[in-house]
């Protein structure tokens, strides 16, 4: 469906808000912070995200263990497609993430999906009341990362962690 300039002008806040939320579950998920992932959905939202099922508090609950897991995640949001229509919208955010499972023989997984969300907005706030993550692509390869030797022979880089470990926790005051 296409707009016309108007339109746009008149649902940029709306969409901005909404492309806000979607950039705050990213973070909370890399970062593995429930209070920010709390933030991101409303109260009894349902979530059927990569074989869990239930509200997203439950989700919350059910990932965090998971993520801690990890030694290194990094999800991307491409493609944002909005439809709105008054105070709820439906949206297409297409995903890319990337993570390094450990263990003796640590394994490397890239998902390529999308999200289907069902949004809200209550008292001016857009937040996620139904989610679906369909998944198009995935690679799960040995992990072949050393950080004792680090990207392009770099090594002692600054490296993403869990919040509060993570240096722009502080940086941002979060």
């Amino acid at each position: 469906m296409t707009r016309k300039v108007a339109q746009i002008a008149a649902e940029l806040a709306d969409r901005e808000a909404i492309r806000d939320c979607l950039f705050r579950y990213c973070r909370g998920i890399d970062r593995a912070d429930p209070d920010l992932l709390r933030t991101v959905y409303w109260p009894g939202a349902m979530d059927y995200h990569t074989g869990f099922t239930g509200t997203g508090e439950e989700f919350i609950a059910w990932a965090l263990p998971r993520l801690a897991l990890l030694e290194q995640k990094v999800h991307m949001i491409g493609n944002i497609l909005i439809e709105l229509d008054g105070d709820t919208a439906k949206v297409e955010t297409y995903l890319w993430s990337v993570s390094i499972s450990p263990g003796e023989a640590p394994r490397q997984s890239v998902v390529a999906g999308r999200y289907l969300d069902r949004f809200e907005k209550r008292d001016d706030e857009w937040r996620i009341a139904e989610r679906y993550v369909i998944h198009d692509w995935f690679e799960d390869t040995p992990a072949t990362n050393d950080w004792n030797v680090g990207p392009f022979g770099m090594s002692g880089l600054l490296r993403g962690a869990n919040k509060p470990d993570d240096w722009s926790c502080s940086w941002l005051g979060l």
